[in-house]
């Protein structure tokens, strides 16, 4: 019997490993990928994609990556959804530059990889298990969905300041929980993995260009 327990232990800490693992590894590439795709868009200087194809094509590719998640073409799908969103990035990324503030550039990504390197690595060094800040996400995303809501009538930079600084935390959190997940078997699918971390990471990273742009304008 013990046995028996040993060999299930083990075989699930294996499984675990690899959904982490596969997740990093395709994490990296989408990442990779989705900066060849910005880069592209901002040397071509590429036209944005507008509010509505923004939308169709965010919410569409990541449904088509979900409902595709368990077969090879889920990986397809996720290229394409984060190629996409590189995309949308060129003709951001193509203000900031033509503006002179590729130093904010740089500072948004360095702090993009420093809250992940942080998040992860506190979750993967203790095992702790975030599952408790389920309801605190549901809770900001209500929150947040409210404040965007809001400024679409409003346009205050006060509280565009203000949902920024909150989709760092609500983007921090999903990367404590998503990454809790893995470790602990409550995710099993790495093209899902991927995709959430990578969602996560693309907000950090917009959120922190809007912040450091406002404040470098005044």
């Amino acid at each position: 019997m013990d046995r028996i327990v040993y060999s299930t232990r083990t075989n699930s800490l294996l499984s675990t490993h690899k959904v982490l693992r596969n997740t990093y590894f395709l994490l990296g590439l989408t990442l990779a990928f989705s900066a060849v795709t910005a880069t592209a868009s901002t040397v071509l200087a590429l036209p944005a994609p507008g509010l509505i194809l923004m939308l169709v094509g965010f919410y569409g590719l990541m449904f088509l990556t979900y409902r595709l998640a368990n077969s090879p073409a889920g990986i397809l799908a996720a290229f394409a959804f984060t190629g996409f969103l590189g995309y949308c990035l060129g003709p951001i990324l193509n203000s900031f530059l033509s503006a002179g503030m590729g130093d904010v550039v740089a500072l948004a990504l360095g702090g993009t990889a420093l809250v992940f390197f942080c998040c992860s690595a506190y979750v993967l060094t203790t095992r702790k298990n975030m599952s408790f800040l389920g309801g605190m996400m549901m809770a900001g995303f209500v929150v947040l969905l409210v404040a965007v809501i809001a400024n679409l009538f409003l346009h205050l930079p006060a509280l565009q300041l203000a949902i920024s600084a909150l989709f760092i935390l609500f983007s921090a959190g999903a990367i404590l929980l998503e990454t809790s997940n893995i470790i602990h078997g409550g995710e099993t699918n790495y093209i899902r993995a991927t995709v959430s971390l990578y969602v996560s990471l693309y907000n950090i990273f917009i959120s922190l260009l809007s912040i450091l742009g406002f404040a470098r304008n005044n």
